[in-house]
């Protein structure tokens, strides 16, 4: 008995030696776990339905980067988008990244950013005046070449469209309109009116339509500034009975945009794959906070200054290869795009 008594006592010395020699660890070989780079990320709204995507995949990818994202919501008002940014430039963001509600209100709050050593990315949408480290889009003047070519192509008899656009307010609104306007102008096609929508409010669309039948009625095509605006058009003209009849065109691939297509009521829609914008977004805001080199990239003018760019080619989506496009690259589901369809 005393030899095991003897024998339990040495194991309990031997572990109690091994803890005292785990806590005299000395504190250089303690390692401090490096801070997460810090980005600010402030949406115009998500109004418009491919934002969220946007969001999604951003944060996913910077997450996925080391970074920490802080998401937020203007809605739409321009002085709450300030105040978001200032936010972030109390907070000593390593990035700012904006969506822009207008493009000639942000260029003071962007300088004050720029002041504190904060780099920032125009996402999407540029900022006028603003001296942005990055702008990464699509290439909007080419957008707009699709949508024309798209409706040239269905056929415009009377030689008649009406334009149903965004806000003026924004940078993207200009350039579409300058493609779709040249590829009228090519092929003799009158632009008899034009609407903005203020701040992207769909509703506009309808009411334009049920306020101006006597435009309408001289049309056999209409531009639509994305598939939002469409989705309120198209709902007018089913109750004037024109839907299908007069032939409607978008952008951004939403899926009631989508479902449109291949119930025949929409003609097409510009898809932007907007993964892929997201996430190269990501990359360019984790390199500018580690200071390093973005390589060799084009320049396109904010009005002042020129801003290193990134230019995404979109992709015309028609009832011919929305499969192809669309569901095969799972940005929207087969049976969500074919819901009304039996096939």
């Amino acid at each position: 008995m005393k030899r095991k008594s003897f024998s339990l006592l040495l194991v309990i010395v031997c572990v109690l030696c091994g803890c005292s020699k785990k806590q005299e660890i000395p504190e250089d070989n303690i390692q401090v776990e490096e801070e997460k780079i810090q980005i600010g990320m402030s949406f115009d709204s998500f109004v418009i339905e491919r934002w969220q995507r946007d969001r999604d995949v951003f944060v996913s990818k910077a997450k996925e980067l080391g970074a920490e994202v802080n998401v937020q919501n203007a809605n739409g008002d321009l002085s709450e988008q300030i105040s978001q940014i200032e936010y972030f430039v109390k907070k000593k963001m390593d990035v700012i990244v904006i969506i822009c509600i207008n493009a000639d209100g942000l260029a003071d709050v962007v300088k004050k950013a720029k002041d504190q050593g904060i780099k920032v990315i125009c996402y999407d949408r540029m900022i006028n005046g603003g001296n942005a480290d990055l702008y990464i889009s699509f290439d909007n003047e080419q957008v707009g070449v699709m949508m024309g070519k798209a409706l040239v192509e269905a056929g415009i008899e009377t030689k008649k469209v009406l334009m149903l656009c965004g806000p003026t307010t924004d940078n993207n609104v200009a350039m579409v309109e300058k493609g779709f306007s040249s590829v009228m102008r090519a092929n003799n096609v009158e632009i008899i009116d034009v609407m903005h929508a203020e701040g992207w409010k769909a509703e506009q669309a309808g009411d334009y339509i049920y306020d101006n039948m006597d435009v309408v009625n001289q049309v056999d095509a209409i531009m639509c500034g994305n598939d939002c605006l469409a989705t309120q058009c198209i709902r007018a003209l089913a109750e004037k009975r024109l839907a299908g009849i007069i032939k409607v065109v978008g952008q951004d691939a939403d899926l009631e945009g989508c479902q449109r297509i291949v119930e025949g009521t929409q003609v097409m829609t510009v898809y932007k794959p907007v993964e892929k914008l997201a996430q190269r977004a990501a990359e360019y805001a984790i390199k500018l906070a580690k200071g390093e080199d973005l390589g060799e990239l084009s320049t396109i003018s904010d009005g002042v200054y020129k801003v290193p760019s990134v230019v995404l080619e979109p992709i015309t989506v028609n009832a011919l290869n929305i499969d192809n496009i669309i569901i095969n690259s799972g940005y929207h589901l087969y049976e969500d795009v074919y819901l009304n369809v039996s096939r």
